[in-house]
């Protein structure tokens, strides 16, 4: 939806995106909504960016949602707890948020701000709302968070929220390799020791990722574990296809090479025919970036 963002956050991989100050209108959103709808994409997530900047961020949900399955959001939350009960009304199915730390002073260091109250408020409220299942995405960091997990999986249970950890990515070029080393937690230990003392293992079918629904206070939480660099069958099961806030249609977050602008022939009038052809020309571009 937008590259803006009120958050500072070092980590943030932007979508995969170069830097763009031009965005999609409303109206181009929805009719690339529709091309996707025709060519059998039933899912749509929306990101940023902080896509709940956007003014319109309500009427593009109401105006997507009738077209698809299910529309859902990820945002980090600072604009979450006034947004909550109106994107459920324009339909909207459910939504992830991003919080790393319940720690006001570890979140002004993570993300530049600290609003870590306005997060957790925001997560309740969509909870409230019914945006089910909420996800509390938690990139977990060597010598920063990695002491929450527990803590996490606390507060994820007590507010009815699904956990997913996910593990700090690189690139293949290593071009943040110093960072990463100093940063890079790995969850392989962690995800071991939720696998042997669950209540119950599932699958998420998109990634072949495990559902572990583990003890939590007096009821359950559930955790998922991202590691998309060291799950062979993550990238060879992706099925998603992005769209920058400038109009590109990304077979892949991480690489540019596929890449096929749909904004520009849009705006120059381009049939529905030749719109379509464009979805193909990406999805014919997709290869695993992690194998």
């Amino acid at each position: 939806m937008t590259q803006k963002c009120d958050l500072l956050c070092p980590h943030c991989h932007r979508e995969g995106q170069d830097p763009a100050s031009d965005e999609m209108t409303t109206e181009e959103i929805e009719r690339i909504v529709e091309i996707a709808s025709s060519v059998g994409i039933r899912k749509v997530k929306i990101t940023g960016g902080e896509p709940l900047m956007r003014e319109d961020i309500v009427d593009v949900v109401r105006r997507v949602s009738p077209k698809m399955d299910e529309v859902s959001l990820t945002t980090n939350g600072s604009h979450l707890a006034e947004s909550a009960l109106p994107l459920k009304e324009s339909g909207l199915s459910r939504v992830n948020v991003s919080l790393h730390t319940l720690d006001s002073k570890k979140f002004e260091a993570l993300c530049g701000r600290s609003l870590v109250g306005q997060v957790v408020d925001g997560i309740r409220e969509a909870v409230s709302a019914g945006l089910n299942p909420v996800k509390v995405n938690m990139v977990v960091f060597k010598g920063e968070n990695q002491d929450e997990i527990l803590s996490m999986m606390d507060f994820c249970g007590n507010v009815g929220a699904t956990l997913q950890l996910i593990e700090y990515e690189t690139d293949r070029d290593g071009t943040n390799a110093t960072e990463f080393a100093e940063r890079y937690f790995p969850l392989k230990e962690f995800e071991d020791s939720l696998a042997r003392d669950a209540i119950e293992t599932t699958t998420n079918e998109l990634h072949r990722r495990r559902r572990y629904r583990m003890r939590s206070g007096t009821g359950s939480v559930v955790v998922e574990v991202v590691r998309p660099m060291h799950n062979t069958e993550f990238c060879s099961h992706c099925t998603r296809l992005r769209l920058s806030s400038d109009g590109l249609l990304k077979p892949c977050l991480l690489d540019r090479s596929g890449q096929v602008d749909i904004l520009t022939p849009i705006r120059r009038g381009a049939s529905d025919d030749e719109l379509r052809a464009l979805f193909s020309e990406a999805v014919a571009n997709r290869r695993p970036y992690w194998r």
